[in-house]
């Protein structure tokens, strides 16, 4: 699909493609295409102020601004937001090792606060690297750090890896 056509069908870039257009493609290929804008970026992107701004074999990168919209009673960040920037990174870089036709589902996530986040902070990194790809089970790390790399959270994930 060129941009073109993922712009005029999915308004401001943004959308979800049915699954059997997703299951022909490796998935390198379709989180390449959401880098480069030749595919929609997901509706929670848009909600969360994050983007995928790389991605490589077992690696990528999401990059978040946050938001005084995102504050909890307490007055920062809440928990929800980092443990999404990392939930998205460290299943991603899982997803960049699928083969066209399979698909994969979160198991388990696990996450650990560092550092309080908030909208003083500036773009924040959400970095994941694989760890471990087999026939069905796959796992993978990831860490949110700021321009300078102090770390804000790390965590960890398990996803079942398929064929529909």
């Amino acid at each position: 699909m060129d941009q073109s056509v993922a712009t005029k069908e999915f308004p401001g870039g943004v959308g979800v493609l049915p699954l059997d257009q997703v299951a022909r493609m490796s998935g390198l290929d379709f989180l390449t295409g959401i880098v480069s804008g030749s595919l929609p970026a997901p509706p929670i992107a848009r909600t969360l102020g994050f983007t995928l701004s790389e991605v490589a074999p077992g690696r990528a990168v999401f990059t978040g601004q946050p938001d005084f919209a995102h504050y909890n009673p307490i007055g920062t960040v809440h928990g929800g937001w980092t443990a999404t920037l990392l939930d998205s990174c460290m299943a991603c870089a899982i997803q960049t090792t699928l083969e066209a036709g399979e698909i994969y589902t979160t198991v388990e996530i696990k996450v650990n606060y560092v550092r309080a986040v908030t909208d003083k902070l500036g773009p924040l990194r959400a970095i994941g690297e694989l760890i471990h790809r087999g026939g069905r089970v796959a796992t993978s790390h990831g860490r949110l750090v700021d321009a300078s790399g102090k770390l804000y959270a790390h965590g960890s994930t398990t996803c079942m890896v398929m064929k529909p």
